[in-house]
């Protein structure tokens, strides 16, 4: 399954998007449409309750191969641009849990990618962390100048970006840039029992709580609340709602069926 250069690869219940574009896993266009081609795969991939995007050991993503640019008229940047847009945009609204495991550098539109999912996890001293455009006078423009002040503050978000200044992964933890560290042995087994946790769960009402709040975020706070009201007569009307209920009263486990 999968494309050229995004692998899908589907392990029980959880789907891993595997970058694969040696040595460095940077992108060029042709691989943006094929990572947007393998979201839209796990996206009706009923099987995939939880997805796993991951890189090498040594790259999670090196970001745009800049060899790809050079040259290029101002027409064909601005596609790159609104095609990683699409791409991104899309796998933040995945109805599913999206996690990045993150072995190995994670740079300019390497770390947008991975900030484009909903939780990174990463190895302890396998990589370095940062949207490193400015050094080449570029602007991070796969989603970094917003997606990065939303996750570590405006003033840590833009001193990281005009400097070009990266962090290990222990410093990234302490911002708030990623959620969990793990010793490198432990990345990929860590993730994978977190994913499979996850899709035991109900996974229609945790994509509902992921809608929330992502679409939340960006709304007022009395539209935040409409939305949330929306989600919960969804969640209420689930076969999953009646099995939890039914399990808290009756004093056992529940059976979740994602529906």
């Amino acid at each position: 399954m999968g494309t050229n250069f995004v692998g899908v690869k589907l392990d029980g219940p959880v789907a891993f998007l595997e970058l694969n574009r040696p040595p460095a896993n940077a992108y060029n266009l042709d691989f943006l449409k094929d990572l947007d081609a393998a979201i839209e795969e796990v996206r009706y991939l009923d099987a995939a309750k939880v997805v796993i995007v991951k890189g090498t050991p040594k790259f999670f993503s090196a970001g745009a191969d800049i060899n790809s640019f050079l040259g290029a008229p101002l027409e064909a940047l601005t596609t790159f641009a609104l095609v990683g847009h699409q791409a991104l945009d899309k796998l933040e609204r995945l109805p599913k849990v999206v996690i990045a495991a993150i072995e190995g550098h994670a740079l300019g539109g390497g770390l947008e990618i991975a900030m484009a999912c909903d939780l990174r996890f990463m190895a302890r001293g396998s990589g370095r962390l940062g949207l490193v455009e400015a050094k080449i006078g570029a602007v991070p423009n796969m989603g970094g100048t917003q997606r990065l002040p939303r996750l570590v503050g405006k003033g840590r978000a833009l001193h990281m970006m005009i400097t070009g200044e990266t962090v290990t992964a222990d410093e990234a933890l302490a911002i708030g840039l990623v959620d969990r560290v793990f010793e490198p042995n432990e990345l990929l087994p860590k993730i994978a029992e977190y994913a499979k946790t996850l899709a035991q769960g109900p996974t229609l009402t945790i994509g509902l709580i992921k809608r929330c709040v992502t679409e939340g975020l960006e709304m007022p706070l009395a539209g935040g609340l409409s939305l949330e009201r929306t989600c919960g007569g969804i969640a209420f009307a689930s076969e999953d709602f009646q099995e939890g209920s039914r399990a808290f009263v009756e004093k056992r486990a529940p059976s979740f069926r994602g529906r």
